[in-house]
């Protein structure tokens, strides 16, 4: 089956599927491969559970004439995005960066959800599977569409603005995040502009940070759109305070490397023309989840949950904002930070130099990584040894930051200082 007969079946719902333990009626399952499954074997259990068609690439699984055999089923699914990014006539946002991705994106769609119909990359579905699947997502109602792309290798970004083909495009900040694939900060930057050269290339429109010297030296050539003059921080104590054309603007974001996000939503809401007190409610009706910055208050403690990632820009931020803020007992724990290649060590202990140079009360080191570095304060190779030594000396009445890599999955000790 061609690309086009299949739009065709798409067509008839815009609904596309790969996990039947999620599956939605009348969509189209595709039966993706992994390292540790094939989702070949789930053909027809996606059917049962509703599916219109199954797209498998393996002949044995073709049971029936609801399933449809081509020859790669990942290859169908991004040119099946293509096929649809190529008939729609909305704009569409490209957004990627090194750190505060998800939460630039969330910004933006709130903001632009005051005056559109948007349709956004859900979670942080920014690969190459991500990507086209929130492509897929976008119906005949969407009016403005904003898909955030992640990358860990060069060549990435300019693979998926191939798919999406962006009318506008925001790079959140260049740091020292993949550096195992991107190999240094200069790579770093070489990967995220990738975006900025199909922008050029296609005389599409950046949004600039004008307060990054990188950006506005790679963008300097290109049509752009500046971040606007009227947006000027304020504080953060903890959360940031900014004025934005005489309007105060008090978000439920903590630490000053939070500015940029927002500015950078207010910047794009300005231009799609969203009023500016709009833009305000939007920002301060927006509340992070999903381990991204999130203030918990407990019974004994006030936590600042930021365990969704971390690499050493983001933890260098998180660290000097925390020394800022006003708070008479503090604790931080630190988790290990991952692909960052030979320069792991180096990076590791460049963090616990500077953790340890402020005045914390407790400081807590998690992980194999960091276990290897030089430091008086307290390391635990595993997070068995810190959640038994919490046990053993309960913290109370402090303001706690948890900062760490995805894979150490810090949000599990909670328990112990809730």
């Amino acid at each position: 089956m061609n690309i086009a007969d299949l739009y065709k079946l798409y067509k008839k719902n815009f609904l596309v599927d790969t996990d039947t333990r999620s599956i939605q009626k009348n969509t189209l399952f595709f039966a993706l491969k992994g390292a540790n499954f094939n989702g070949n074997k789930f053909a027809e259990e996606a059917l049962k559970k509703g599916a219109l068609y199954s797209i498998v690439d393996e002949k044995k699984y073709q049971t029936s004439d609801n399933i449809i055999l081509v020859d790669n089923v990942l290859e169908t699914l991004q040119q099946l995005a293509l096929y649809h990014r190529q008939q729609l006539t909305i704009p569409i946002i490209a957004l990627t960066g090194s750190n505060g991705k998800t939460t630039t994106k969330e910004l933006i769609n709130k903001v632009l959800s005051e005056g559109y119909k948007t349709t956004a990359t859900q979670g942080n579905l920014n690969n190459h599977i991500g990507v086209p699947l929130t492509l897929l997502t976008i119906t005949p109602e969407t009016e403005i569409a904003i898909i955030e792309m992640g990358a860990n290798h060069f060549k990435e970004i300019a693979f998926l603005c191939e798919i999406a083909q962006p009318d506008y495009g925001y790079i959140t900040n260049f740091g020292k995040a993949h550096l195992e694939g991107f190999g240094s900060i200069e790579g770093v930057i070489q990967a995220k502009s990738e975006l900025y050269d199909y922008l050029k290339i296609n005389n599409k429109t950046a949004f600039v940070n004008t307060n990054d010297p990188i950006q506005v030296e790679k963008t300097k050539n290109s049509t752009r759109i500046l971040f606007d003059k009227t947006i000027t921080f304020l504080e953060v104590n903890p959360f940031v305070k900014l004025s934005f054309q005489d309007k105060i603007i008090q978000s439920n974001l903590i630490g000053k490397y939070n500015y940029p996000n927002m500015a950078a939503a207010i910047t794009i809401g300005k231009y799609f023309k969203i009023s500016a007190e709009k833009i305000k409610q939007a920002i301060e009706s927006y509340t992070p989840d999903n381990n991204r910055s999130q203030i918990i208050k407990t019974k004994r403690n006030t936590i600042i949950l930021d365990a969704y990632n971390a690499n050493p820009t983001s933890m260098v931020a998180a660290l000097e904002n925390f020394n800022m803020v006003s708070s008479k007992n503090k604790t931080v724990i630190l988790g290990d930070m991952f692909e960052l290649g030979d320069t792991s060590l180096e990076e590791h202990q460049k963090i616990a130099d500077l953790a340890s140079s402020f005045n914390f009360n407790n400081l807590f080191f998690v992980g194999e990584n960091f276990y290897k570095t030089k430091t008086e304060k307290h390391q635990f190779k595993t997070f068995d040894l810190l959640k038994k030594h919490l046990q053993l000396y309960p913290i109370e009445n402090n303001l706690i930051l948890i900062k760490g890599s995805r894979g150490m999955a810090l949000e599990r000790v909670l328990p112990q200082i809730s």
